[in-house]
């Protein structure tokens, strides 16, 4: 895939002309077969002539990137091919959508180089005659990018050709990270690079560090999308990812001593080596207008235009590369109004754009307000419209190309599923019914059967503020056709609803008040105010999903005991588990490769990389003395490693002696109250209240520990913006102690993102996962920190119940009540018999004393006292749980004293994580949801394993004998 400022470039390597096409999709909407029920009758379309001609009469012309052109030829087939009734035959499809075939770019390192001076001459865009760094990160990444291109444009030919079963999977964030320094490695030329970049006199890792996060995402689920595209592109699996492209992100994080404040993310400011603008693929947006009552045609209202920017995604050891397909939205010429410009009225003038660019200008806008839920909505309304065009256009378009005269619709179920990743992408559903209908001409019952076998829904919280909820009258303005349809969902679903065994007809219309998706408004009533109704997108998703998957076995047994157990009872079949997974490659053969390294030389082969079952091999040799010494060198080389990021990003320095002795312990994730940071700081203050008691002899004996929190508070969240001040705070007072310098160090970690963790989990030595029980879905930092050694203080919540069944009881500090005990602990509170632990109260009596910067905290304070209500009564049960929490502090700082014993619990931790690899979580979607196979591109020289500058330069591997 070729971007339009490449056509007909000269390249360094002979690079083929690249031509482009531009296709505006736009569907003329057909009758309303809501309106009218009678069986549906497809309307015809003039064939489009010289689609992608041939220019000279003999040969065809060079297509562009074969993504470029078949993307194009998609779009425009879209209005040719018709949907029930024969239709006036159709031109040839556009064949080959392949390109003639060539040579692989040469990856020796002369001929890297020369790619590189090639770019640092005519594609960095700085100063003639200048190499700084600037300029060789772009022409380095510009030459990486030239060869994940080649790999895409194959992958793409290949899956044209094959015409595979493809998955879509669809998410309003992907916390991707630096896309340079994994992609090089995964298609494994980072050795070649170096050598290439020091003949420049440049650094490979300097230069890699140039670039900045993707502003794609913010904690977990971000995360764990990305990791599932690394997994599929490594298993060859025919699928795409789809989102928006967030010019500013969700923000970035800065702190000062009075807490956090927020600044928009630059890093679209210098442009995106990496992306491919497609101008040629646009779709059209419609919001609001109305739905004419005879016809059914959505007319009238505010259209926008969205424009695709196409992200290469490689696997490691394969050819295949995928594509991360992201939507933006582009302000039309027509909309910029110049009679009031020429005026005076500037921003009149530029309002319709202004509010076209407003959609993607930010991740998650703050929804207090009714139009920052609009806001909201019509982000989520762009990327389920925009993708869902797309692919149906690309169905369509490999239909065309068997030569069929019709689309046959029933075997859309068998060429594409839909994966919604959380309720963000709900209104995919009704838009497929929607284009279904509408512009392709199927009735009711056609349209709803092709949608509930394509969509599947994952949930990721059970947290009811999570499960979204949107206005009704909002829903009825922004999308009238969609709630069209959305109402006739509900009320075929409700009618299906008949009592269960041993249920009476009073229990059945229980049910419906809770399984509906339309919650409708309630009157105002004596002093009660009007209330507007709710759409629930949760609900939608369950009744329309083919399949509906929890993200760890606690969670999911809770969504079908709890969050949709009504559901459950009805359709059983289709709830799964699919425990969640991190990719192997970035979260620990990437950031580190010490460790790696150390992994390779026991296991005698590095092929644990893709197959991180093979990591299991570490077992035998988990009280080897030998391996316990490479084990803690890796480990103190990540934490040296570590200490001038913290300095650059909070002031804070940290001695190398200080770091060779102390604990390093680490939480980082999005600041939440059930995720429990405010418990992790009041037990960092009691810990620093009792040292403070201690003579100069008795802290000498203590285990020295350096605590970091990382993790940004949603800019509308106060009572988390709160934590991050005592954090802060805290911090302060601790660092400036003389009598804490060799024995407690604090630091809260401003702006925490894939960067950040790449350097912090590897040289963590204890993670806390101390979520409310049955409060985290899953969880995915967990299980980074797990494959890196680190040890967990925890709750059985989320996957740590799993990762505790791996690491086994005794590698693993628990505590805490357990999720069934949480709703009894609760009602105790209420009626008053909660009895707080002396230590608990000491802790909070002691931060309100204003110790801390002369700040009282009483909001914070406020919300761990009193039985119940809004913003009191402790409802994540912080007070419980602080005891237990001490202690499993105090159980890891007296294992941390045994040397021996620490490292070999280390070992076992990364030596049972290969069941938290995201390769098996993609491998089951792929079996038991997606059905769909794996599709490897051949005729590419595979990549070669691990790069030869991470790989250990120690002995081979030792022979079995020396485990013991």
């Amino acid at each position: 895939m070729i971007s339009a400022s490449q056509h007909m470039r000269p390249s360094s390597h002979g690079c083929r002309a690249r031509h482009s096409v531009r296709t505006r999709c736009v569907a003329t909407p057909s009758p309303n077969p809501l309106c009218s029920v009678s069986a549906s009758t497809s309307t015809k379309s003039a064939p489009v002539s010289g689609l992608l001609a041939f220019t000279d009469g003999s040969s065809p012309a060079l297509l562009a990137g074969v993504a470029v052109a078949g993307a194009a030829a998609g779009a425009a087939i879209s209005k040719v091919i018709g949907a029930q009734q024969p239709v006036t035959p159709l031109p040839p499809a556009p064949t080959p959508f392949g390109l003639p075939s060539a040579e692989m770019m040469p990856t020796d390192v002369e001929h890297i180089a020369g790619n590189i001076g090639y770019h640092a001459k005519y594609s960095a865009a700085t100063t003639p005659l200048e190499f700084n760094t600037e300029q060789a990160y772009r022409a380095y990444a510009n030459s990486v990018q030239e060869r994940l291109v080649e790999r895409w444009d194959a992958t793409y030919d290949h899956f044209e050709r094959e015409d595979p079963k493809m998955a879509y999977y669809i998410s309003m964030e992907y916390l991707m990270g630096r896309t340079l320094s994994n992609a090089v490695r995964n298609i494994g030329l980072q050795g070649p690079y170096a050598d290439a970049l020091e003949k420049f006199g440049k650094d490979f890792e300097e230069l890699e560090m140039t670039e900045k996060d993707a502003g794609l995402g913010n904690g977990g689920l971000g995360r764990l999308a990305a990791c599932f595209l690394d997994s599929i592109a490594t298993l060859n699996l025919p699928a795409w990812g789809y989102g928006l492209r967030y010019k500013y992100g969700l923000f970035k994080q800065g702190t000062s001593t009075e807490g956090q404040f927020e600044m928009p993310e630059d890093w679209l400011d210098s442009g995106n080596p990496f992306e491919v603008r497609r101008d040629d693929l646009t779709y059209p947006i419609r919001f609001f207008g109305e739905v004419d009552k005879v016809t059914g045609e959505w007319k009238g209202g505010e259209e926008v235009v969205a424009v695709a920017y196409d992200n290469p995604v490689p696997g490691y050891g394969t050819n295949n590369t995928i594509n991360l397909r992201l939507w933006s939205t582009d302000p039309l010429s027509t909309d910029f109004d110049l009679p009031p410009f020429n005026a005076g009225e500037h921003l009149e003038a530029q309002e319709k754009q202004m509010k076209a660019t407003e959609i993607c200008a930010v991740l998650y806008p703050g929804d207090d307000s009714l139009e920052g839920k609009a806001l909201r909505l019509r982000q989520q309304y762009l990327l389920c419209s925009a993708t869902v065009q797309d692919i149906v256009a690309t169905f369509k378009r490999r239909q065309a190309k068997k030569g069929l005269k019709t689309v046959n619709w029933n075997q859309f179920g068998k060429k594409c599923t839909i994966q919604m990743n959380d309720t963000h992408p709900t209104m995919a559903a009704p838009e497929l019914i929607r284009i279904l209908m509408d512009q392709e001409g199927l009735n009711w019952a056609q349209a709803m059967a092709v949608a509930k076998d394509a969509v599947n829904y994952t949930n990721h919280t059970v947290l009811p503020e999570a499960l979204e909820k949107w206005p009704l009258s909002l829903m009825d303005a922004m999308l009238p056709r969609h709630m069209q349809i959305i109402r006739r969902i509900d009320e075929e679903f409700m009618a299906t609803v008949k009592p269960l065994a041993g249920e009476t007809k009073a229990d059945a219309e229980s049910r419906i008040a809770v399984t509906c998706i339309i919650e409708e408004p309630k009157p105002a009533t004596g002093t009660a105010k009007a209330e507007d109704g709710k759409v629930r997108m949760a609900n939608l998703c369950v009744i329309m999903g083919k399949y509906v998957n929890g993200v760890a076995a606690l969670h999911t047994e809770i969504v079908k005991a709890d969050v949709f157990n009504d559901f459950y009872k009805m359709y059983p079949e289709k709830f799964q588990n699919k425990t969640n997974g991190v990719t192997p490659r970035r979260w620990l053969a990437w950031c580190n490769p010490s460790l790696s390294a150390v992994i390779t030389k026991w296991l005698g082969t590095d092929a644990w990389i893709k197959d991180l079952t093979l990591i299991e091999g570490l077992k035998a040799y988990a009280d080897n003395k030998e391996l316990h010494a490479e084990w803690r060198e890796s480990k103190l080389k990540n934490k040296l490693h570590l200490l001038p990021y913290i300095e650059k990003w909070t002031g804070i320095h940290i001695d190398e002696e200080f770091a060779k002795k102390a604990m390093f312990d680490v939480q980082i994730k999005r600041i939440h109250e059930y995720k429990r940071q405010l418990m992790n700081i009041m037990s960092v203050v009691y810990k620093y209240k009792q040292l403070k008691a201690m003579s100069k002899e008795e802290r000498a004996k203590q285990t020295p520990r350096f605590t970091m929190i990382g993790g940004k508070a949603f800019a509308t969240y106060t009572q988390a913006k709160r934590i991050v001040r005592l954090c802060i705070k805290v911090s302060e007072k601790v660092n400036n102690d003389p009598d804490m310098k060799d024995v407690l160090r604090v630091a809260f970690v401003p702006n925490y993102n894939v960067t950040a963790a790449e350097l912090l989990i590897p040289a963590a030595e204890l993670t806390q996962q101390i979520s409310t029980a049955g409060m985290e879905a899953s969880g995915t930092s967990n299980m980074k920190f797990m494959m890196n050694g680190s040890l967990t203080v925890g709750t059985l919540d989320g996957a740590n119940v799993e990762i505790r069944e791996c690491v086994g009881p005794e590698n693993f500090f628990l505590f805490g009540a357990v999720t069934e005990d949480v709703p009894r602990l609760r009602a105790e509170r209420a009626r008053g018999e909660f009895v707080p632990d002396p230590r608990f109260t000491e802790t909070k009596e002691y931060i309100k004393s204003g110790i801390f910067g002369g700040d009282k905290f009483e909001e914070l304070m406020g919300s761990l006292e009193g039985n119940e209500g809004f913003g009191v009564g402790d409802y994540f049960i912080v007070g419980h749980d602080f005891p237990s929490y001490l202690d499993a502090q105090a159980e890891a700082d007296k294992l941390y004293q045994d040397q021996d014993a620490w490292d070999r619990a280390s070992v076992i931790q990364a030596a049972t994580s290969a069941k938290f690899s995201s390769d098996r979580t993609i491998d089951q979607y792929a079996t038991e949801i997606w059905d769909i196979s794996p599709c490897p591109v051949p005729g590419l020289k595979d990549a070669p394993a691990m790069p030869s500058s991470s790989t250990s330069s120690a002995s081979a591997k030792p022979t079995a004998g020396a485990a013991a």
